[in-house]
């Protein structure tokens, strides 16, 4: 609990990035599933049983919370609609009204009998089960639409920096897409474990394993979305744009002969060396249009920009390797890649083994 609470205090610190106000209200979100669980786990309900449960409804916003935050980083103008916002609060209502039998049929010292096997009434024992059955598989149902909406902006973002920029390590979040996935897992054994344990399957090593493993990611969540720079609208994706099926506006052989000076300033002018070398840039150098240039790379070249330019890298970096005694991590800049992570990862893609194993195979 207490790494939460640092987490939303170093959060607040860097609000003045907008997408951060969502980080904390998600690390509060969190803050209070915690608190939830550690006021059964521990006992404490014994002493108060009428607000057992009380995270149930709150713990629902968890997947908007994370979705929201995402949109905020991702898309441009992301002026969070109040239809959205009411969908969001739609789980939470739910769970409130599937959960008014236990909440208001039965009284507190029912609720503390339940506890015991020895006391418990079967009816009511029977509603607290449906009402744990009905809470956890809202929240997985719920939670998951929200977190495969996230996924699918995160692709949809991934896939258009693709169409523009040759590095894309940064602007691409791509930690976002691996946290998504590690949370969504811990959600699905929390919900599992509590489900289990609720009825009276005991799965010791889940409650072990758990709490670590939330902590983990949890530190490695908020240290990076704390480090995440700012996008620029450029780099995000548009939401109001709607894909449009792709229609040639050139001729054949207007494509042939742009695709021809594409491949001169890479294998001429070797634009692939600049790191940071853009659609934009490549336009200005070539004197093309970014559209016609798009157009040829998809249509003619059946390629992206990112990966027109980093076929270029590699081949350049197989020649380096095989005929150099350069490090890899010298021909990883001097092909034009921003680290060697990059360079390893873009290389065993295309090659199938690492520069290193490459170098060793000659």
């Amino acid at each position: 609990m207490g790494v939460v609470v640092s987490a939303i205090f170093s959060a607040t610190t860097h609000a003045k990035k907008k997408q951060n106000y969502f980080l904390i209200g998600l690390l509060g979100l969190l803050l209070v599933h915690i608190l939830g669980e550690l006021y059964i786990f521990s006992g404490v309900y014994r002493y108060a049983p009428g607000i057992a449960g009380f995270q149930l409804p709150i713990r629902m916003l968890l997947g908007p919370a994370l979705y929201f935050y995402a949109l905020e980083a991702m898309t441009t103008g992301s002026n969070i609609s109040k239809k959205s916002y009411a969908l969001a609060f739609f789980g939470p209502v739910l769970v409130i009204i599937g959960t008014l039998p236990f909440v208001l049929g039965i009284s507190p010292d029912e609720k503390l009998a339940l506890a015991n096997p020895a006391t418990r009434d079967p009816e009511l024992w029977r509603i607290a089960k449906l009402t744990c059955l009905f809470s956890a598989v809202t929240f997985i149902v719920f939670t998951f639409a929200y977190l495969f909406a996230a996924l699918k902006l995160h692709s949809q973002h991934r896939n258009q920096l693709m169409d523009k920029y040759s590095a894309i390590e940064q602007r691409a979040m791509e930690w976002l897409r691996v946290m998504m996935i590690l949370w969504g897992l811990v959600w699905v054994m929390y919900t599992a474990n509590y489900v289990a344990t609720f009825t009276g399957i005991k799965w010791l090593s889940l409650g072990v394993v758990l709490p670590v493993l939330e902590l983990l990611i949890l530190v490695a969540f908020t240290n990076l979305a704390l480090k995440q720079v700012v996008l620029t609208d450029a780099e995000k994706v548009d939401p109001t744009a709607k894909p449009q099926p792709r229609v040639s506006v050139i001729s054949v052989e207007k494509m042939e002969e742009i695709a021809h000076k594409l491949r001169a300033s890479m294998e001429v002018d070797e634009l692939f060396k600049d790191e940071d070398l853009s659609l934009n840039r490549l336009s200005i150098e070539i004197s093309i249009s970014e559209n016609y240039i798009s157009e040829t790379l998809s249509q003619c070249l059946h390629t992206n920009f990112f990966q027109f330019v980093n076929g270029y890298r590699i081949d350049e970096a197989k020649q380096l390797l095989l005929n150099s005694d350069m490090l890899v991590s010298s021909i990883a800049y001097e092909v034009g890649f921003k680290s060697k992570s990059t360079f390893n990862s873009a290389f065993k893609k295309l090659v199938g083994s690492t520069p290193t194993a490459f170098k060793n195979a000659k």
